[in-house]
């Protein structure tokens, strides 16, 4: 019997489940914390009434096939079955609204963060609080609601997110973990809990508008990455494994948010350093040393799973638009009867980019395949744009739509390194952007100005991510912090590599941002023109 049998067997397996937006994943891991099986089920979000959500059906179904996939995947390898387990961990998408009543009925569907329909309700809270509210926050979501004059929110007993759902749930207790926390309302870092001034001015408000109850009244109890968050209940069980085989009793730690489990998964948790995630979208997490100076409606502050604070620019587009110009150069080679290996081709482009001018040679590009909040865009149009004296060569042009592909976020990252004046230590980078060996790396790495690493387990994701959390609540020592376990225990002796910044590079990467944002009038334009 292999030494991961034994592990199950003995009931000494953690799992983390995570719900992202198309993929509902679980990750099974032995006492080192290495994954040794996994499951998943694919799931789509439907456009109800004007509303994003996912139905309670598809949420319980979606978690049941996810489970079964993961302990089938356990039986094949390994020839046992999971009775027992040391402890579970829950994460999702953050955001979004779940109210319930008395009966713990829910009020209205679920309301996903995908949802821009809270724009009154953050014009007004974000000045009220002095406090950057974005759209998705739960705490926009039910104010919305309280202003649309909704019958239902009289009768809401508790408010908490998808995570927090499924972990009452499981265990019976409506808590959430401190980074889940951060996407519903502000939160104080040093308190470790919602921003008492702040909760007593929407209190105001609540009396204001006649509610019933104040916000933590209905809002989940806030506990940090570590804490005890209950245990798996004889129900919870038969609700994650309808079979029976799955026993009662695992500790359970705070649910979290996919932000969060993104962070511990790529051993960014620490003071001075962050993560980028690039794909479809893309998004920068940076955890800071001390407070920001004043509010940036272009920065999210939200928070580690073990309180610190993060600032987070999130941008729309990222990779799109770039993978799209891939495709035309396949479509290219394959008119002339060539067979192309889609690794080898973005490899072979990417790499012509490094022998690009480093501004890119005059060329600009939008890769605005939606809008984008970071520069005041509620719809986009892909470009490219040059003057006739610009260098116009497969090397830029292949260098600008990299550069492009950051170049939303670089105008956000700017007001937090340059502004701010935040120091970074080292961010990490995960997503298709660093796929290809060194290119996504040095281009960050140049809009950024800091060290870049690239770690060989980023592509294990959230799941793995509050797996990580959940076993850190179950082994962790005396005083141990989050970040020393990841360091020590978990990504001790990892293999990454770390790119520092060029300084040409970065110079070129700033002349092409000054000429992105002269340019935004262009794509203006285009959105006006191209209906």
């Amino acid at each position: 019997m292999s030494n991961a049998a034994q592990v199950i067997e003995a009931g000494k397996a953690v799992l983390g489940i995570e719900f992202g937006s198309t993929r509902i994943k679980a990750v099974l891991v032995d006492e080192a914390g290495k994954p040794v099986a996994s499951g998943a089920h694919d799931w789509e979000n439907q456009l109800v009434d004007g509303i994003w959500t996912y139905s309670l059906d598809a949420i319980w179904g979606g978690l049941q096939d996810c489970y079964k996939n993961m302990a089938e995947d356990v039986k094949k390898q390994y020839g046992v079955e999971v009775k027992n387990l040391a402890a579970i961990g829950f994460s999702a998408m953050m955001h979004g609204y779940m109210a319930f009543d008395e009966n713990d009925t829910l009020l209205v569907p679920f309301r996903t963060w995908r949802n821009t329909i809270t724009g009154q309700a953050c014009e007004e809270l974000s000045p009220y609080l002095n406090f950057n509210v974005p759209q998705r926050w739960s705490v926009a979501h039910l104010y919305q609601a309280i202003l649309n004059g909704e019958e239902h929110v009289k009768s809401i007993k508790f408010q908490t997110t998808l995570a927090g759902y499924i972990h009452w749930q499981m265990s019976g207790e409506k808590v959430v973990g401190i980074g889940e926390a951060a996407g519903m309302f502000p939160i104080n870092s040093k308190t470790r809990d919602y921003n008492q001034t702040m909760v007593d001015k929407f209190d105001a408000k609540l009396a204001e508008k006649g509610m019933p109850y104040k916000l933590r009244d209905i809002f989940p109890k806030v506990l940090v990455a570590g804490e005890h968050a209950g245990t798996l209940t004889a129900e919870g069980a038969k609700k994650l494994d309808p079979t029976g085989t799955l026993q009662p009793g695992a500790l359970m730690c705070p649910p979290e948010g996919d932000a969060g489990t993104g962070m511990v998964a790529t051993n960014s948790v620490a003071v001075r350093t962050g993560n980028v995630s690039a794909g479809t979208s893309v998004f920068a997490m940076v955890v800071l040393e001390n407070e920001l100076k004043k509010l940036h409606k272009e920065l999210d502050m939200v928070t580690t799973p073990a309180g610190d604070a993060v600032a987070m620019v999130h941008c729309n587009n990222c990779t799109s638009d770039l993978n799209a110009w891939v495709n035309i150069f396949k479509e290219f080679a394959e008119s002339f009867g060539m067979d192309v290996d889609m690794n080898k081709l973005f490899g072979t482009l990417y790499n012509k980019a490094l022998e690009g001018d480093k501004d890119c040679g005059g060329l600009l590009a939008y890769n605005y395949f939606s809008g984008e909040h970071i520069t005041g865009f509620t719809e986009g149009r892909p470009m490219v744009v040059r003057t006739p004296e610009a260098k116009f060569n497969l090397a830029n042009f292949m260098r600008v739509n990299l550069y492009t592909a950051l170049g939303a976020l670089k105008c956000g990252l700017d007001i937090l390194l340059k502004e701010e004046q935040v120091k970074i230590d080292c961010i990490y980078g995960h997503g298709g952007l660093f796929k290809t060996k060194g290119v996504g790396q040095s281009i960050l790495a140049a809009a950024m100005n800091a060290p870049v690493a690239v770690m060989e387990t980023a592509g294990e994701g959230g799941a793995w991510g509050i797996a990580l959390l959940a076993a850190y609540m179950a082994d962790k020592e005396d005083g141990e912090t989050l970040d020393a376990y990841l360091n020590n225990k978990i990504f001790a002796g990892e293999k990454g590599e770390t790119m520092n910044p060029d300084p040409a590079d970065v110079e070129g990467f700033d002349q092409f941002i000054e000429l992105y944002k002269a340019g935004l009038p262009i794509e203006a334009a285009a959105v006006k023109a191209m209906k």
